[in-house]
This record gives C-alpha cells, sequence and structure tokens, in this order.
C-alpha cells in the first residue's frame, strides 16, 4: 500500500470539505417542494371558495393576510423549538400540524374558523421553510453552496407552479382538492427518513436575541425583504398594470408565465456564477442595478408584447436570484445555530416584504396611474442598491 503524504492528506481532506450531502440536501429539498405544490394549490382555492360564499374582496384579504402575520410571529421561535426537539422531529411535527389543517378547511365551514386555521397553517409552513433552508444551507459545501440553493429554487419554483396546474384540473368543489394537498403535505415527510440520521447539528444557544440576526448579514435579509415586496406585490398587481397597460387578460397572464419562465430557468446558472465570484455581493448590487433599470424601462417598452416578455424573462430571473444569492451569502456569513436563527430572520424578513410590497405597489398606481407600478419597483430596488453598495465601501474602510 503506497504512504499518503502530508499534500496527499490535504488534498483528500479538501475533497471531503467540498463534497455535497446529497442525501440530506436532496431530502429536504424534496420535503420543502412537496410543500411548495401545496401551497400553488390552496392559495388559489381558498380564495375561489371564500368569494362563492359570498364573502366581501377586503375580508378574502384580511384572511390571507394572517398567513403573514403567521411567518413573522413563527420566525422567531422555529429555532428555540428546533433546538429542543431537533431538526427532523420539528419538521415532522410541522407536516402533521400543516396536513391537517390544510384538510380542516374542507371540515370546518364557518368563516372564523380559517382565521384560526391559517395562522396554525402558515406558522407550521414557515416553520418548515426556515428548518429546510438551514439544512439545505448546512449540508452545502462553500465551493458549492450557491449551485445546491440554486437547485433548490429551481425545484421549489415547480413545485409552485404545479399546484395551480393541478388547481386548473381538479376545481375547487368537494373534498379532492383538499385531500390532494394535504396528501402532498404528509408525503413531504418520506424523503426526511432517507436522511433520518443526517439532520445538521444546531449547537448551543448563542447569545443575543433573534432580531440581531436580521442584522447581523443585512445585505442577505435586505435581498429577501425586496424579493418578498417584488413578488407578492408585483405578481398581485401585474395584471391590473398589464390591463391599464391596454393588454388582454390573456396576454397579461403570458407575460406573469415569461417571468416565471425567468425565475425557473436562472436560478441554476445564478447559482453557478455565485461560487465563482469573490464577493457575493457584487452580484446582489448587480441585480439590484437590472432590476432598478428593468422596471424604468417597463413604461418604454409597454407597446411591444414580444420585447417587454423578454425583458420580463431576465428581470424574473435575476428578482429570483436575490432570494438564492442571498441565502448563499447568508450561508456563507454563519453557521451551526446561529446559521439557523440567521434562517428564520430571512423568513421573518421575507415575510414583512410581502406585507409591505403590495400596499406600497397598490398605493404607488393609485397615486401615479399605470405607471405607478413600475416607478415603485424602482424605488425597492433603488434602495437595496444604495444598501449594498453602501456596504461594501463601508467593508473596504474598515
Amino acid at each position: 500500500m503506497d504512504k499518503w503524504t502530508p499534500d496527499d492528506i490535504v488534498a483528500e481532506a479538501e475533497h471531503e470539505i467540498d463534497q455535497i450531502d446529497w442525501v440530506s440536501a436532496g431530502a429536504a429539498i424534496a420535503s420543502i417542494s412537496a410543500v411548495g405544490i401545496a401551497l400553488g394549490l390552496g392559495l388559489p382555492l381558498l380564495s375561489v371558495i371564500l368569494e362563492r360564499r359570498g364573502i366581501s374582496a377586503s375580508l378574502i384579504g384580511a384572511n390571507t393576510a394572517v398567513a403573514g402575520i403567521a411567518s413573522l410571529l413563527a420566525a422567531p421561535l422555529i429555532t428555540p423549538i428546533a433546538r429542543h426537539l431537533g431538526v427532523r422531529l420539528s419538521m415532522l411535527i410541522a407536516i402533521a400540524l400543516s396536513g391537517v389543517s390544510a384538510l380542516g378547511f374542507y371540515f370546518l365551514t364557518p368563516f372564523w374558523t380559517w382565521f384560526p386555521l391559517r395562522l396554525v397553517f402558515h406558522f407550521a409552513i414557515t416553520a418548515l421553510f426556515v428548518l429546510s433552508e438551514f439544512w439545505i444551507n448546512a449540508a452545502a459545501p462553500p465551493g458549492k453552496r450557491g449551485f445546491v440553493l440554486g437547485i433548490y429554487a429551481t425545484v421549489l419554483s415547480l413545485g409552485f407552479a404545479a399546484g395551480p396546474f393541478i388547481f386548473s384540473q381538479v376545481g375547487s368543489t368537494g373534498i379532492l382538492p383538499f385531500a390532494i394537498g394535504a396528501g402532498v403535505i404528509f408525503a413531504s415527510a418520506i424523503p426526511l427518513f432517507f436522511a433520518w440520521n443526517r439532520q445538521p447539528a444546531l449547537g448551543e444557544r448563542q447569545r443575543g436575541s433573534f432580531w440581531r440576526f436580521i442584522f447581523a448579514v443585512p445585505t442577505a435579509t435586505g435581498a429577501v425583504l425586496i424579493f418578498g415586496a417584488v413578488e407578492a406585490g408585483g405578481f398581485a398587481l401585474f395584471p391590473i398594470y398589464g390591463e391599464r397597460l391596454g393588454f388582454s387578460e390573456s396576454s397579461a397572464a403570458q407575460l406573469l408565465t415569461a417571468i416565471g419562465l425567468g425565475n425557473v430557468l436562472m436560478q441554476i446558472p445564478i447559482g453557478l456564477l455565485s461560487d465563482r465570484v469573490r464577493d457575493r455581493r457584487i452580484l446582489l448590487s448587480l441585480f439590484a442595478l437590472i432590476g432598478l433599470v428593468g422596471t424604468l424601462s417597463l413604461p418604454v417598452v409597454a407597446q411591444d408584447w414580444l420585447l417587454m416578455a423578454s425583458l420580463l424573462f431576465l428581470w424574473g430571473g435575476v428578482v429570483a436570484g436575490l432570494y438564492t444569492v442571498g441565502l448563499a451569502h447568508l450561508g456563507s456569513k454563519l453557521a451551526g445555530s446561529e446559521l439557523a436563527s440567521a434562517n428564520a430572520a430571512f423568513i421573518f424578513c421575507y415575510s414583512a416584504g410581502m406585507l409591505v410590497g403590495p400596499q406600497a405597489i397598490g398605493s404607488s398606481m393609485d397615486l401615479f396611474g399605470a405607471n405607478g407600478f413600475a416607478w415603485a419597483l424602482a424605488v425597492f430596488f433603488g434602495l437595496y442598491l444604495v444598501l449594498t453598495l453602501g456596504r461594501m465601501v463601508w467593508a473596504r474602510r474598515a
């Protein structure tokens, strides 16, 4: 047997460090993507049913807003719970709670009962997102973290897209859509058993509160705050924007599809690129600049559907890249218990963005007409661009 030299030992150690734990990463990705399918199915399903029952749009909106409130409440609590129970057991409990509450929407018909149901459902879903992303980040080696998270973002996007397709096929009557949604959620537990002995360690509780992690890596949490605002507000109000520009309902829907395609097809290339840049903040700054220029260009290309679709394809991929690269940047700065808490802060900021975005963009459209849509989005991107550039300048002077 050949003797190993010190160089051989170092090379082997580097090889081990650079290996992706595909069992762990695959289990977490498969589990949360199954939940994504259920969310994509459930969100339009519940709104359609409430409208059919004669519930006003404002009350439907209030009930839907409970999702954001639940996420904000859940984020600070997830890591302490998982530290006590373990990541895998916490995820299994969250799967059980979300699956049971998904069925509860069918069996409990009084409107008031849907408020606590939404609270439980989205509290559990938030726990699954926080712990899955922590598990994926922990399973990805530093040199391939962007690639793994690009796969995660792509598969999750496909899951979200599959949900509305299932809804279009099964409709909103009877127990079938609820049974499918709950069944998919329960099935998301299966991948976890394949990685049962590979759960990431949370470690001891760190000093300081949950809230400090919002500012621990501000370019990461800022990225997801902007992404949440742009995604929630942009997607919700784009049909109205398209209608005011003179596009038909189907043409506006096809433009939304272009955004979704950019989201799905560009995340793995973006993840690979993020693994090769010296500082991911440079990439995040570039995305903010592209987002800013792209949104300001919308009024200019509004009369050319093909040009607008091409612009939105690029824009959709870049905007989603804020989430992918922001999460990779977070994972590169923290580890263990700190990373779990930071992942919770990451989801908290995403939920905050989802609450702020629609209100800000809608108000801008009321004040400035159709172009207010693009201007509000540009403000979000502009603020984030100032943040990222400011952080890089500060780091060089420090």
